[in-house]
């Protein structure tokens, strides 16, 4: 009885150490272009998402790793795309729309990782001309092979409203209640998801 009795004192300390964890939710800049505005899309999601302290928020640019079209040699940028991936509890897109879908290059990073995505939530924020929503419904359907659990709330930029000559990032306030939404249905989603992996 002594043994039993020691094993489920401990239980609940384990199950608040494991509750007491952080999650960690990547932010994935999803162009490479020149020129282009996720960064400041991303940043300004990420520093709304500091704020909350609820997760350990990251920048992760698709940009910095390299990585090679699908089917070419292999290249070390790819070890270390799947290594982050990994590491990571749960996604935020920032996602643009290219003739109505994602870019090319968010595309080819999907498709070099598979088990990394899996059993994992994301979130999107897009823009575009029709706040990139076109986009958005692609990569719905890219995340749901990849295992990727997307949460419906989704905040929409125009670059009519939110971006000034379509360069300067310039938020409306009303985007905020939906962000930190999104954010709650991905930080909700990625813990329930950890206890699958």
């Amino acid at each position: 009885m002594g043994i039993l009795n020691s094993l489920f004192a401990k239980q609940p300390k384990e199950e608040e150490t494991m509750g007491n964890e952080k999650l960690t939710i990547g932010i994935i800049l999803g162009s490479t272009r020149q020129g282009r505005v996720s960064p400041q899309v991303g940043e300004w999601v990420k520093e709304i998402a500091d704020k909350r302290g609820d997760a350990n928020y990251e920048i992760v640019d698709i940009a910095d790793y390299e990585l090679p079209f699908l089917g070419e040699a292999d290249a070390p940028g790819i070890a270390k795309w799947n290594e982050k991936l990994a590491s990571l509890d749960g996604f935020v897109f920032i996602v643009q729309e290219y003739n109505h879908s994602i870019t090319g290059a968010l595309k080819n990073a999907l498709d070099l990782a598979r088990e990394a995505w899996n059993n994992k939530a994301a979130g999107i924020v897009s823009y575009g001309s029709t706040g990139g929503a076109r986009a958005a419904e692609h990569l719905r359907g890219i995340m749901g092979e990849l295992m990727i659990a997307d949460v419906r709330t989704h905040p929409t930029l125009s670059l009519f409203t939110d971006f000034e000559n379509g360069t300067d990032f310039k938020p409306q306030e009303l985007h905020l209640d939906n962000v930190n939404l999104m954010l709650d249905q991905v930080n909700a989603w990625s813990g329930a998801l950890k206890t699958v992996r």
